[in-house]
């Protein structure tokens, strides 16, 4: 081989756009800012539809957007330390999730498969024996109470009670 082949050009090139992008915004606290408060709002709403949802999937859905609310802000903090750790620790939670999800779709799917349902109370009758049972009731919910007023706003139902169904099916009205 002519080792004349493997000589590089003397004209020096100009860095890639994303290393010139990348090398001259510094990441300060206005960004880590932003950040916290992205992450910090992620972490309201999966709380909030966690708390507010009476279906497994979109409880189980919740809890992985609060689970993402924590790595977008330990990744903030990481890159503003300017080291690794934030960015390791993301990977290790996100692994753990990714098994978490695989267990929760699994035992989501046996409950719909035993119980036809995505209700967890469902899942009342695997409690520890001596406790009182919890049972949902429409006498335990709370009455509903038409706001007074020139105008009428939907009501949604309570958690945990079924809506009235129509008297005809969807194709029987369809025609």
């Amino acid at each position: 081989m002519d080792p004349a082949l493997f000589i590089t050009p003397t004209s020096s090139a100009p860095p890639p756009l994303w290393a010139q992008a990348t090398a001259e915004i510094p990441f300060t606290f206005e960004l880590l800012t932003n950040n916290l408060i992205l992450g910090a709002a992620l972490m309201a709403l999966g709380l909030l539809g966690f708390l507010s949802r009476r279906n497994l999937i979109v409880m189980f859905l919740s809890a992985e957007m609060m689970l993402q609310g924590t790595a977008l802000t330990l990744v903030g903090f990481g890159r503003y330390h300017g080291n690794w750790t934030g960015i390791i620790f993301t990977i290790v939670i996100l692994t753990v999730a990714a098994c978490e999800a695989a267990l929760a779709l699994a035992l989501i799917l046996v409950l719909f498969k035993r119980r036809n349902t995505l209700d967890p109370s469902a899942w009342h009758s695997l409690r520890e024996p001596g406790l009182p049972p919890l049972i949902d009731s429409p006498e335990q919910a709370e009455p509903l109470t038409p706001t007074p007023g020139p105008e009428s706003y939907p009501q949604l139902t309570p958690a945990g009670i079924e809506p009235p169904h129509p008297l005809q099916p969807w194709e029987v009205r369809r025609g």
